[in-house]
């Protein structure tokens, strides 16, 4: 799908994260995991007038069994379905390869994540700057990871390492490469908290700040407490602008089945109309909260010049 046949308010993450800062509110970026639940994502925001972003990572893409087209014709689909008018952003998360990148892109995605953080920092810049070129010419936004962020559940990395970003080597890698948005890494984790609990490092957020005009983001936003994630993005000066929510999602999916194990993707397609709608009544519900309580987007759509 080109840019010019995307509907009005299918915008980039760039734009999106324009309007979050200048507002002091953050956008969620909701992993619906299985595209049966896309339109409970975009339904939550229609309801609560609040812009979103609906992504999918390059390791959930294999382990649901979908493909970027797949997501994509599902997003659109719903979009034109559900009359959705507020604005939003289809992203690829986590993602390595450029193939896959370009899959997404040619599926009418407008805003990819490279990421390069386990490789050293020459590794890194020379990934996302290919990547920025290729996208940027196709009017594509690109995101970018500067130190690793933590995981406990290996559904969108491998790696449970955690390395904290450095503010100077931030400012470097965002002239280096030109990304519209960087993944820092300051102390949340991708999904469930269990042993280790959730910090922010708000200083080193403000030093990152400080230093580079590009967009923040926080990854693992699944479990973190309200008033910890909206003093990020209310910091003096602009603070983080998307969060990443993607277990809480897939638990009050689970929940709602009385399931505790997860599904492929085909599997949830084949679930009864009234299942289907006991599943989607959760998501919808918990993607709601969020936008009202935690990253406090909820009325904030009509900001946005379409």
């Amino acid at each position: 799908m080109s840019n010019q046949t995307k509907p009005q308010n299918v915008i980039t993450l760039k734009r999106a994260l324009e309007f979050a800062e200048a507002g002091r509110f953050a956008i969620g970026s909701f992993s619906p995991r299985y595209t049966p639940m896309i339109a409970a994502v975009l339904q939550a925001g229609q309801e609560a007038n609040s812009p979103l972003i609906a992504q999918i990572s390059h390791k959930e893409l294999i382990r649901y069994g979908i493909t970027p087209a797949e997501f994509g014709e599902e997003f659109y689909c719903q979009l034109g379905e559900l009359n959705v008018t507020v604005p939003v952003v289809l992203h690829l998360d986590h993602t390595k390869e450029l193939g896959t990148i370009a899959e997404a892109i040619d599926a009418g995605f407008t805003s990819v994540m490279i990421d390069a953080s386990e490789k050293p920092f020459d590794g890194n810049v020379k990934d996302s700057k290919e990547v920025v070129d290729y996208a940027h010419a196709k009017g594509v936004s690109v995101e970018a990871e500067l130190g690793m962020i933590g995981t406990t559940d290996f559904v969108e990395t491998d790696k449970d390492e955690e390395l904290y970003t450095d503010p100077r080597e931030a400012a470097e890698f965002v002239r280096l490469t030109g990304v519209d948005a960087l993944a820092v890494s300051c102390g949340t984790a991708h999904g469930v908290y269990n042993v280790k609990q959730p910090k922010i490092d708000y200083d080193r957020l403000s030093a990152i700040r400080a230093l580079t005009p590009v967009h923040l983001v926080l990854h693992g936003g699944s479990g973190v407490p309200a008033e910890m994630m909206q003093h990020a993005f209310r910091l003096p000066g602009g603070g983080v602008s998307k969060v990443n929510i993607a277990t809480d999602l897939e638990l009050s999916l689970l929940a709602a089945l009385g399931r505790e194990e997860r599904m492929s993707n085909v599997e949830c397609r084949s679930l009864s109309p009234e299942r289907l709608a006991l599943g989607r009544g959760a998501v919808k519900g918990t993607v709601i909260d969020k936008m009202q309580h935690f990253v406090c987007s909820a009325g904030h759509a009509d900001r946005f010049r379409l």
